[in-house]
C-alpha cells in the first residue's frame, strides 16, 4: 500500500536524533513549557525573521488565540475561504463572531482577492487567508484591502510551513501567522501542536497569557484563558524536523515535478504555481471530472488518495443552521466535486510516483 504520508519512513531516517531528543526530555523531566518549547519558539521566530513565536496546543488553538489577541469577538465578521478545513471558520464561530465566505481562485484554491471588497461591511474586523495545500495566498492585495479598511490579517499557514510569497515566508506578512504541527503536516510532531508568529509585542504577550489560563504570573489571572501549551516532547520532536524543513520541502517540490512529468492524462488538471510563489506541496492535489472513478482505480492498486474537501464550509450543516446564509460560491462547489489529493511526502520515491501516474494515465 502506498499511503498518503509515510511517517514510519521519516522516523527511521531520523531515528537516532529523534530518540535522543525524546530521551533528553524524559531525563530532564520538565514537561510543560520547558526548554525545548522556548528553543523552538526562538528557532521558528528566527526562521520567519520575526521577533515572536508562541507555542500552543494545536493549530486550531493557534487561530483562536490569534483572533482573540487581535480583538475579534461577538458580533464581528471575519472574511475567509469556504474551501478549507473547518477549524479556520470554527474558531470564528466559537468567539461568537461570523465567518463570511469568499469564493476561491480555481487554480490555487485560495481566496479570490477580487471578491473580498464586496463582502466587507461595518462589522468586518479581520481576514483569514489560508495558504491551502502549501501554495501561498495572494497576500499583496489582501494586505492592501486590510490596510484600507483597518482590518486584521491572520494567516492560516497550517499546510504551508516554509512556503514563500515574493520572497517572504507565509505567516510573516499579516498581524499573525498560525501553524499546525499535526502529524501529517509538512512540519509535524507526533501528536497535536501549534504555533503563532507575530511582529507585534502586544499580540504575542496576549497569546502567551491566554494559552496559560489567562495568567502572566503564576496564580494571578488577568483574563479567562485556555490550557493550550505546546507539549515539551512535541517541541523536541519538531526541533529535530525543523532543521531539515527546507530539505523536506525541496523533496516535496522534486516529487511534484516528477508527478508533473509522469501524469500524461489530458483529463487531469495538475497543480499550478503562481509566479513569485514557492509551493511546499503539503498536498499534491489534482482535478478530474470523474474523480470518484479515479479514486476507485487507485484503491484497487492499493494506492491511497483523499478528498480535501468534499463539502465546502458554506454548505456544512453547522453553518447553514447558525447563519441561514445561502451563498453561491461556484468555484468552491465545483472544486469540492473534482479535487483528489495523491500521496505526497519527502520520502516518496520515483518508482512509486510512476506507478501512481500509470494508474491515472490509464483510468479514463
Amino acid at each position: 500500500m502506498i499511503p498518503m504520508v509515510d511517517l514510519k519512513r521519516q522516523y527511521h531516517n531520523l531515528k537516532k536524533e529523534m530518540d535522543d531528543a525524546i530521551r533528553d526530555v524524559l531525563e530532564e523531566t520538565r514537561f510543560i513549557l520547558g526548554p525545548n518549547v522556548g528553543a523552538l519558539e526562538e528557532e521558528v521566530a528566527t526562521y520567519h525573521s520575526l521577533p515572536y513565536a508562541i507555542g500552543v496546543g494545536n493549530g486550531t488553538d493557534a487561530l483562536l488565540l490569534a483572533l482573540r489577541a487581535c480583538g475579534i469577538g461577538e458580533g464581528d465578521e471575519v472574511i475567509t475561504t469556504p474551501f478549507t478545513f473547518i477549524a479556520t471558520a470554527e474558531v470564528v464561530a466559537l468567539l461568537k463572531a461570523k465567518p463570511v465566505f469568499v469564493d476561491i481562485c480555481p487554480d490555487t484554491y485560495n481566496l479570490d482577492c477580487n471578491q473580498i471588497a464586496g463582502k466587507i461591511t461595518s462589522k468586518t474586523k479581520a481576514i483569514i487567508p489560508v495558504h491551502l495545500f502549501g501554495h501561498p495566498a495572494d497576500m499583496d492585495p489582501i494586505m492592501e484591502i486590510a490596510g484600507k479598511h483597518h482590518l486584521k490579517v491572520i494567516e492560516d499557514c497550517a499546510q504551508a510551513f516554509g512556503a514563500t510569497y515574493k520572497g517572504k515566508k507565509v505567516g510573516s506578512m499579516g498581524d499573525a501567522g498560525c501553524f499546525s504541527f499535526f502529524p501529517s503536516k509538512n512540519l509535524a510532531g507526533y501528536g497535536d501542536g501549534g504555533m503563532v508568529i507575530t511582529k507585534e509585542e502586544e499580540i504575542a504577550g496576549r497569546i502567551k497569557m491566554l494559552r496559560n489560563h489567562g495568567s502572566a504570573k503564576r496564580y494571578y489571572h488577568q483574563d479567562v484563558g485556555y490550557n493550550s501549551r505546546l507539549d515539551e516532547i512535541q517541541a523536541a520532536i519538531i526541533r529535530v524536523k525543523l532543521k531539515k524543513i527546507d530539505q523536506f520541502n525541496a523533496a516535496r517540490r522534486h516529487n511534484a515535478a516528477a508527478y508533473g512529468e509522469a501524469i500524461k492524462n489530458k483529463n487531469i488538471t495538475l497543480p499550478v504555481v503562481v509566479p513569485g510563489c514557492e509551493h511546499v506541496y503539503h498536498q499534491f492535489t489534482i482535478r478530474a471530472k470523474n474523480r470518484d472513478r479515479l479514486a476507485d482505480a487507485l484503491l484497487k492498486k492499493e494506492i491511497s488518495s483523499a478528498i480535501y474537501y468534499p463539502v465546502p464550509l458554506h454548505q456544512q450543516d453547522v453553518f447553514l443552521r447558525l447563519y441561514h446564509d445561502s451563498d453561491n460560491l461556484p468555484q468552491s462547489e465545483k472544486a469540492s466535486q473534482e479535487v483528489l489529493s495523491l500521496p505526497m511526502f519527502p520520502e516518496l520515491n520515483r518508482d512509486e510516483i510512476q506507478l501512481i501516474s500509470d494508474v491515472i494515465n490509464n483510468v479514463f
